[in-house]
């Protein structure tokens, strides 16, 4: 395992190594370097570096992730974040150096566009032949899940420890992505069930439409939020009608926004062109209200039925603010001794450092069962289990 010399308080050390996690499931080519250990005291991690090559910008005309260009991207950028990755995590030790010490080498392989994922698998297999290292498959949605665990990277010298974390199970776990609106029942670190999940658009799909609607950009959630903050300005003069909270009250955990957006489209045809624009932060706000709504609404009614001890709320969504703001409300005016998890902004977007999380605790189930680089194969529609 990894050779960095190790605290004397640290007494029974049970694994201690260093994990290159790469990520290529959407449009973020990202890889970092995690160092982590087990001990009697519980696990400690340490990120040491974590470098993200974003595509929005290029995406941002199209309105949203061409899958073709976004793999285009991932070729040309991967080696050279992963190359970064590598540098800011070791500093100025040589190559050779550098590949001793990695014990693991994490990728996604799934859920994701096809066409990107395969790009950071194939580059992480290859890796795996060449440096004759083991290597894990990892679910991107159970890194997004695990996320909580990290500490910032702002606080290097740090590193956090997952002792506290031994009385926050059972969990309630919101997973709010681009692509994904999913409600988890989580009884301990890798098991896992689904209780309900989207039936159509995504809440990160709705935020995107939604923006494109009002003409606001993309990506949709942070252009939403941004119009939205302008409306809770003091002495706003107009207030938008109600928008509808679709399956918020239904008796499964399931969602559906498709039906929020059409009600957007509608509303805005009958104010017409120019009074919409006058009034879009209080329609953004509006917008932006509903979806927090039945989020909210939904996962403390998951807790409540579950009896869980905890709420994580992890995916793109939870860098949302407001969507924080009025959990931890709700959560405190409704006197249930739930605690909210939610992760660094930092790690809320696509990153490598919850993929060597994720494969840390593949790890220590699975031991070296199936870490050869020829059984990993990409699932571009892998679930959550």
């Amino acid at each position: 395992m990894g050779s960095n010399p190790i605290d004397a308080t640290d007494s029974l050390i049970f694994i201690f190594m260093f994990i290159l996690g790469i990520e290529t499931s959407c449009d973020e080519t990202a890889a970092g370097v995690l160092e982590i250990r087990k001990t009697r005291a519980g696990f400690f991690i340490h990120p040491l570096s974590s470098v993200i090559s974003s595509q929005v910008k290029m995406h941002r005309k199209y309105g949203g992730v061409v899958p073709m260009l976004a793999s285009r991207e991932h070729t040309k950028n991967i080696s050279i974040v992963v190359k970064k990755a590598l540098k800011q995590a070791f500093q100025s030790e040589s190559e050779k150096e550098v590949v001793s010490k990695i014990d693991l080498i994490a990728v996604t392989k799934g859920p994701g566009l096809i066409l990107s994922l395969l790009i950071g698998l194939n580059f992480a297999k290859t890796l795996a032949w060449k440096w004759n290292k083991p290597i894990i498959g990892v679910n991107h949605l159970e890194g997004h899940l695990l996320s909580f665990l990290l500490p910032s990277l702002k606080n290097k010298d740090n590193p956090s420890t997952g002792s506290s974390y031994k009385n926050i199970f059972p969990v309630t776990c919101l997973l709010v992505s681009g692509g994904h609106t999913q409600l988890a029942y989580v009884k301990n670190f890798r098991k896992y069930k689904i209780i309900g999940e989207t039936r159509d658009d995504a809440a990160g799909e709705c935020f995107d439409k939604g923006a494109r609607i009002l003409g606001l950009g993309y990506p949709g959630g942070p252009a939403i939020a941004a119009e939205a903050e302008k409306y809770r300005i003091p002495n706003t003069e107009y207030r938008i009608q109600k928008l509808p909270r679709p399956m918020a009250d239904s008796d499964d955990y399931d969602f559906s926004f498709s039906g929020l957006k059409t009600a957007l489209l509608y509303l805005i045809q009958g104010l017409g062109t120019k009074k919409a624009k006058k009034h879009s932060p209080a329609i953004a706000y509006e917008f932006q209200e509903a979806i927090a709504d039945v989020l909210i609404k939904k996962t403390i009614k998951a807790s409540s039925e579950f009896k869980t001890k905890s709420i994580i709320l992890a995916g793109g969504v939870s860098a949302n603010e407001r969507l924080k703001e009025k959990f931890q409300k709700k959560l405190t005016k409704s006197g249930m001794k739930i605690k909210l998890f939610v992760p660094q902004l930092e790690y809320t977007t696509d990153n490598a450092i919850m993929i060597a999380l994720a494969g840390f605790f593949q790890y220590i189930k699975q031991g070296k069962k199936s870490l050869n680089w020829k059984k990993i194969e990409a699932d571009a529609n892998l679930r959550l289990r």
